[in-house]
């Protein structure tokens, strides 16, 4: 099914072409002067210069085609005015018939161009043995939805978390724990021998959130002890079978924490890899590299140079190993490449990250392109999000100035819903929690991505948590108001013997303006997810909604829907309901979060 818009235009660009103009200038746009018309046509500007004739010349000669004893099916009224505008408005029974056979289509009617792609989404990023803060808030919450908006065009889309678990931060670990604890048997292994391990893990993911950051302090103030540190690191990486061992514990227990956080966020991945996962296939991709007379040595460290003419500012070689012969996040992350091609063959892999890492992705997507680590069709691409910033404009911290722990913002924001649902009597006692947990996911989630990714934005819980204005609050509001409309009449259908009082399949022709605008906010769902899913884009969809719970708003306060006593009338009030919810609600689905059945 075409896009709304690539309708309205096809019919324009016959105008065109019956004008005797190219059909192209017939692309038509929604109108930036919702107040003289619907949609407009600058196609007759643009062909001016093409065809030396005057641009109202053109418009006018479109418009009288349009406007002739035949009429338009698709325009009530197109009318040229100066400079060479064409002023646009939509026909009733054509923008009824359109949403009907959304309603019947599949995805109600949004094509898929040809063999699905596999895209493969690298988001979420946590280290082991660290706990996640709120700097993890947005890679999660933008790498969430940009999968799903992925998966529902059509493609195959694969999330992989990719965890640091590998390097120096594991040895400072593994050190601290044998300071505090000597006597733990992962200390006590020779090679070769076997062990049976303790089931359970010496120690908590609180005691592993206390002990990184001690280990890391004592590492820069003590020599010794880093020298310590980067010895059982070597050991670790080495296979040593107590230390190997140990870290399978601290994965394990970092794990599982990591999984309770993300799902109370609604954040899931396929792949929980790591680091870890690629290290062997680092040595042959870092030899191969140096055979092929990509890497050399400068100043004893390993790169290869990416810098290209088209530059327009210095980029740095690739840094493959440093002087001590030592991996590096560029070095990980170029052998990850490798084994995502050898692997699963993606057509696509997408990087959510902090913009901050820009130059970093350019080095290592050039790097894979130069020495064919990335297959000759592979698109890599990085998108880089914004800060999340105080109400300062700083980046987000807790009131004593520290980095806010991911959990602790999340029961911020559940603590400030359930202040402003307790005393509403329409939720039952006993699904208020689950109820504030709901509305206070969409308020954190809409929150962020209801802005640019790439852009900063204020974090702020009492506007995020309103039930008016851009907020998630508000479009589940909207969406419980609707289920309750329709509730109602189902309920009305059945008292009054309607027997099984089904939802009516039609929408007929809009009976007022915003019944009308309601309507061509619909129509515009195939071009909006196709906008948002080829830039990758969840802030579009988030305006979209806004605009459609608006709209919808106006519409209900306008019309006497269930008091309406024209059944026939009132039928076609409901199948636009039924409509209006299930296309909110596939877009929240999306975003990743839901709409509790009472507000």
């Amino acid at each position: 099914m075409k896009t709304f818009l690539d309708t309205i235009s096809e019919e324009m660009g016959k105008a065109f072409a019956a004008a005797g103009y190219d059909s192209a200038l017939g692309r038509v746009t929604v109108s930036n002067r919702p107040d003289l018309c619907e949609y407009q046509c600058n196609g007759a500007m643009a062909g001016a210069k093409q065809y030396h004739k005057a641009p109202i010349m053109i418009a006018e000669e479109v418009a009288a085609i349009l406007s002739g004893d035949a009429g338009s099916a698709v325009f009530s009224s197109v009318e040229a005015v100066k400079p060479g505008f064409l002023n646009l408005n939509i026909q009733d029974t054509f923008i009824s018939g359109y949403l009907n056979e959304m309603r019947g289509a599949e995805k109600y009617g949004l094509e898929h161009p040809g063999a699905a792609k596999r895209v493969i989404i690298d988001y979420g990023g946590p280290n082991i043995a660290k706990p996640l803060h709120v700097g993890h808030l947005r890679s999660a919450v933008i790498g969430e939805a940009m999968k799903r908006i992925i998966r529902y065009h059509g493609e195959e889309c694969i999330g992989d978390i990719h965890m640091g678990d590998w390097g120096l931060q594991m040895g400072l670990v593994i050190t601290e724990l044998k300071h505090r604890h000597p006597d733990l048997p992962y200390f006590h292994c020779e090679a070769g021998q076997a062990q049976d391990w303790p089931e359970e893990a010496p120690f908590t993911v609180s005691d592993l959130e206390e002990i990184y950051p001690a280990a890391s302090k004592k590492s820069k103030e003590d020599e010794a002890y880093y020298k310590e540190a980067m010895e059982n690191t070597h050991r670790l990486q080495e296979g040593d079978p107590g230390l190997r061992a140990l870290w399978e514990k601290i994965i394990e227990v970092s794990v599982t924490d990591m999984k309770r956080n993300y799902a109370n966020l609604s954040v899931d991945f396929d792949l929980w890899n790591g680091e870890s996962t690629v290290q062997p296939l680092i040595p042959p991709m870092v030899e191969k590299m140096k055979q092929d007379g990509f890497a050399y040595e400068s100043e004893g460290a390993l790169i290869v140079d990416v810098a290209q003419e088209s530059d327009s500012k210095e980029i740095p070689p690739c840094i493959i190993l440093k002087s001590d012969g030592a991996a590096l996040y560029t070095t990980t992350d170029l052998a990850t490449i490798l084994d995502r091609e050898q692997q699963y063959h993606p057509d696509e892999i997408v990087y959510i990250t902090d913009k901050r890492q820009e130059l970093h992705f350019t080095q290592v997507f050039r790097t894979a392109e130069k020495t064919g680590i990335k297959a000759p069709g592979t698109v890599l691409r990085h998108i880089g999000f914004g800060t999340m910033n105080g109400r300062d404009g700083k980046p987000f911290k807790t009131r004593d100035g520290g980095v806010m722990r991911l959990s602790a913002l999340i029961e911020d924001i559940n603590e400030e819903m359930r202040g402003k649902i307790a005393g509403n009597d329409a939720i039952p006692e006993e699904d208020r929690e689950a109820t504030a947990k709901m509305i206070a996911l969409a308020a954190l989630k809409y929150g962020d991505l209801s802005n640019q990714a790439s852009k900063d934005y204020v974090f702020d819980i009492e506007r995020f948590t309103s039930f008016e204005g851009d907020t998630g609050p508000y479009i589940l509001y909207t969406i419980v108001r609707i289920k309750s409309i329709l509730s109602k009449y189902v309920e009305n259908c059945a008292g009054a013997g309607a027997g099984s009082a089904e939802l009516p399949a039609q929408i007929h022709e809009p009976e007022s303006a915003q019944e009308k605008a309601l309507m061509l906010d619909i129509a515009q769902f195939n071009a909006v997810m196709e906008d948002a899913y080829q830039n990758l884009a969840p802030h579009r969809l988030c305006a979209y909604i806004y605009q459609l719970s608006n709209d919808f708003n106006s519409f209900y306060h306008s019309t006497r829907i269930l008091a309406e006593e024209d059944q026939e009338k009132q039928s076609g009030w409901i199948a636009l309901l039924q409509l209006t919810k299930s296309i909110l609600e596939t877009v929240i689905d999306m975003l990743g979060f839901e709409a509790p059945e009472k507000m």
